[in-house]
């Protein structure tokens, strides 16, 4: 008489018991480091939104509109540009006029590239300031910034003394023993600096004076930028041009690596 096969026990199958061996199995180590690491990157986020607002959290409520102006007004400007090249655009392909809508495209960018080369002088709505430095402590690494803030905030021309600044201007310390200033493309300038810029009014005063900026800047080297508004600002100095003694065109199939 034949017994019935004893049943097995839950978990015998041979299929579970090789998939049991073959899964991974966590240590110790690994759960520690996995804590460390979660923990590790739960600290830099809280730590980068902690700088990201500290930055703003000091600031005063007109601070904290002035710079959202300032942030608004830079986003209209982008706007009304891609408005302009998409009018120009409609105009260059719109049939039988598109030739002299053409001439009239590149007569414009002609004039705007003589504008940003320096080449032809600018006039229009902007600002006049003037940098007073009785220490004599202004320099180069301070007009740098000045222009980098003019040009963020959307300065079209600038005129620093008699010098027009351009993308190559350079500024310079002057030689030891000549009394100070700050030399601008060869020229040496002495203070009181006047800086003539042409711009919107209201966004490059804006700019100048958030906090933490140029005026603050300056004020800690004893200096003082005084800004006056006009509708009118003129840039008569202009920028020679000098041929380029090692840029020349590259080809158009030319790679990154001048293959």
């Amino acid at each position: 008489m034949s017994t019935a096969p004893a049943p097995r026990p839950p978990g015998a199958s041979p299929w579970r018991r090789l998939w049991r061996a073959a899964r991974p199995r966590a240590t110790r180590a690994q759960l520690l480091a996995g804590v460390l690491c979660a923990a590790l990157g739960f600290g830099v986020v809280v730590q980068v939104r902690q700088t990201d607002v500290a930055g703003l959290a000091d600031l005063r409520e007109s601070d904290l509109v002035r710079i959202l102006d300032d942030a608004g007004e830079r986003g209209d400007r982008l706007a009304e540009e891609v408005r302009e090249l998409e009018r120009t655009r409609s105009e260059l392909t719109a049939g039988s006029d598109s030739a002299e809508a053409a001439a009239r495209a590149a007569e414009q960018r002609a004039l705007e590239h003589g504008l940003l080369a320096g080449t032809v002088p600018a006039v229009g709505p902007g600002i006049t300031a003037t940098i007073t430095d009785p220490a004599g402590e202004v320099g180069a690494a301070q007009f740098v910034s000045l222009v980098q803030e003019l040009r963020d905030a959307g300065a079209e021309a600038v005129q620093v003394g008699d010098v027009r600044v351009v993308a190559s201007t350079a500024f310079q310390s002057p030689p030891a023993g000549t009394g100070g200033g700050v030399v601008v493309d060869g020229t040496l300038l002495t203070p009181p600096y006047e800086v003539r810029v042409v711009a919107d009014p209201q966004t490059v005063s804006t700019a100048l004076d958030i906090p933490g900026g140029v005026r603050e800047s300056l004020r800690q080297l004893g200096a003082e930028l005084s800004v006056r508004t006009s509708e009118e600002v003129r840039v008569s100095a202009l920028h020679a041009v000098s041929s380029p003694q090692y840029a020349r065109p590259a080809s158009p199939g030319a790679t990154a690596g001048g293959e």
